[in-house]
């Protein structure tokens, strides 16, 4: 399989909890990397391709966060357990600005670029 690297965008880890509601696919979710054009992380389940799903990105505290809608554009089975890894794009910015991500990822993801 071509695992060729197809990102724009400077990827960051960010390694955080997603708070997903009981019982979905986004309920024990972790978040592994993001850039201004999308996020990755592990899942307990597959998640359909081209699935678009509203995402709350509290960036900053104190601040409001950022809304957005994400669309799922690859799921890999990972070989060693019984989980996910999930790659999905910003399609679409509802509340807040790419300024805002941009501006966060710049300053407190910086020293943390993955290569």
């Amino acid at each position: 399989m071509d695992m060729e690297n197809k990102r724009q965008s400077k990827r960051f880890d960010c390694y955080v909890p997603v708070d997903g509601k009981d019982g979905s696919a986004f309920s024990r979710a972790k978040t592994v990397d993001i850039s201004r054009d999308g996020i990755g992380f592990l899942s307990d389940h597959a998640i359909p391709l081209n699935e678009k799903v509203a995402i709350e990105l509290a960036l900053k505290p104190d601040s409001e966060p950022v809304l957005v809608i994400g669309q799922v554009k690859w799921v890999r089975k990972l070989s060693d357990s019984d989980q996910y890894r999930v790659g999905l794009t910003f399609s679409d910015i509802i509340d807040g600005s790419r300024d805002d991500l941009d501006s966060t990822l710049s300053t407190r993801f910086l020293s943390r670029e993955v290569v």
